[in-house]
């Protein structure tokens, strides 16, 4: 008699055929629209781009007070033990040596406080942009012999903290970049209120370049992203030899 034994690998093999017609097509990123992925990533990148500025910005807040704070602290007190050393030595090299000395704490005490400065301008935390803007630019450029012109309209106080942080910078990278590369001789400053925002124009006498010539640096791509994370618009208008503006629009 033929044997009729079942075999089970048959028998699961049988049972677990799956008609391929059932199954619902699964979206891959193949059959996305190619633009509409484009500006996903792009949106994604912008918006990691911001977020790392504004992380960037609090790290520098965060170091800019322990600077102030600690090693404020420490070089003060170093500063009144040298001033109670000083009367109760009589010795003239060590006096010499302890006028040294109160030197190099002078200029440390200097060095910090202007590194608080570039981490985190004190002004602009205490009295707003419309102050940190005059001041920063007006001793930048008396300190690289230019000439300049600010007018800065006090409405623009009432911006929020962050787009302030982000006109600043943007201030502060376009006008390093004059005073590095610009062989200017006169710069000017304005910020004007206008219906819905402000109005920022950073120019310059320089030496100008072709913008379709420029290779994008990350510190103009800086700007941009700064720009953007606000809701403004930047634009550069520059010809060799006739100078350079920077104008942003700043909504309120």
């Amino acid at each position: 008699m033929p044997s009729t034994s079942w075999h089970p690998l048959h028998a699961s093999a049988k049972c677990f055929q799956v008609n391929s017609k059932q199954m619902p097509d699964t979206p891959t990123p193949s059959t996305l629209d190619s633009e509409q992925l484009g500006d996903t990533r792009a949106r994604e990148i912008s918006g990691l781009a911001t977020y790392l500025q504004g992380l960037a910005e609090k790290e520098k807040a965060e170091i800019a007070r322990m600077l102030h704070d600690e090693l404020g602290g420490l070089l003060t007190a170093a500063k009144m033990d040298l001033s109670w050393l000083q009367p109760r030595i009589q010795a003239p090299e060590l006096q010499e040596r302890l006028a040294q000395l109160g030197g190099v704490l002078d200029e440390a005490m200097d060095l910090k406080r202007r590194l608080v400065d570039d981490l985190r301008p004190s002004l602009l935390d205490h009295f707003g942009l419309p102050t940190a803007l005059r001041t920063f630019v007006d001793a930048a450029c008396a300190k690289a012999g230019l000439t300049v012109a600010i007018e800065v309209a006090d409405e623009a106080q009432t911006l929020s903290r962050e787009t302030a942080i982000a006109v600043f910078r943007i201030v502060q990278e376009g006008l390093t970049n004059i005073i590095r590369h610009g062989a200017a001789a006169h710069v000017r400053l304005t910020m004007t209120a206008e219906p819905g925002g402000f109005a920022l124009y950073l120019s310059d006498d320089g030496c100008g370049f072709e913008p379709t010539a420029t290779r994008q640096t990350f510190g103009l791509m800086g700007m941009r992203q700064r720009v953007s994370a606000f809701g403004g618009s930047l634009a550069i208008e520059s010809a060799a030899g006739s100078g350079t503006t920077l104008h942003i629009e700043v909504p309120s």
